[in-house]
């Protein structure tokens, strides 16, 4: 993807979002290219699906619900409870279908970037994280230490906001999405693994 697409996406992705959303999308977009670069990966594919990682999130909560039925996306009991949990799934759909983006990997990383899975990509990896620690949030604990790590060492920083995020929702199949579960338990075996 050239610069020129990405400010026309910037253009029409500001038109359907509301200001902080954009916001925080852009410092998610930024925070990609910034991770990209410390790890050696692909500056414009990191900062295109940094961008295009909340696509889907403005969309009202009844229509992602429907979107996604109309278009045999696999819903979970907890999404169909939640139907915002929907917006990463709906946002790899819309990536494809609405503003032409075919990169699996770019599509893979923006369905993947609320609740990882195990043996994510490098690409993955740096969407998840920076979606978490871009300069706008503020809210969730321990956020200068996993800044911190995140130029440091990936899957300590994977394991450190799967582990917040648990402690935040709670343990239980009501509030965590079952893929996040599985991730931390991925990433925990692999660092014990190491050890």
């Amino acid at each position: 993807m050239d610069a020129i697409c990405i400010k026309d996406l910037k253009k029409d992705l500001k038109k359907e979002m509301d200001d902080s959303r954009f916001e925080h999308t852009m410092g998610v977009m930024y925070t990609c290219g910034a991770l990209a670069m410390r790890y050696g990966y692909d500056l414009e594919k990191a900062m295109l699906a940094g961008l295009m990682h909340d696509c889907a999130k403005c969309m009202p909560n009844a229509k992602k619900l429907k979107m996604a039925e109309k278009h045999h996306l696999e819903i979970t009991e907890l999404e169909r409870k939640n139907p915002f949990m929907l917006h990463a799934k709906l946002g790899a759909f819309l990536a494809r279908k609405k503003y032409d983006i075919e990169d699996p990997e770019i599509l893979d990383a923006i369905r993947w970037h609320t609740t990882g899975r195990p043996k994510m990509t490098l690409l993955d990896k740096i969407v998840y994280i920076a979606d978490y620690i871009e300069p706008k949030r503020d809210k969730a604990p321990h956020l200068s230490k996993i800044r911190q790590t995140a130029f440091v060492d990936l899957d300590q920083t994977l394991i450190m906001i799967l582990k917040d995020t648990i402690g935040y929702l709670g343990d239980s199949p009501e509030h965590v999405d079952s893929m996040t579960k599985k991730t931390y338990d991925y990433y925990m075996d692999k660092i014990d693994a190491k050890q």
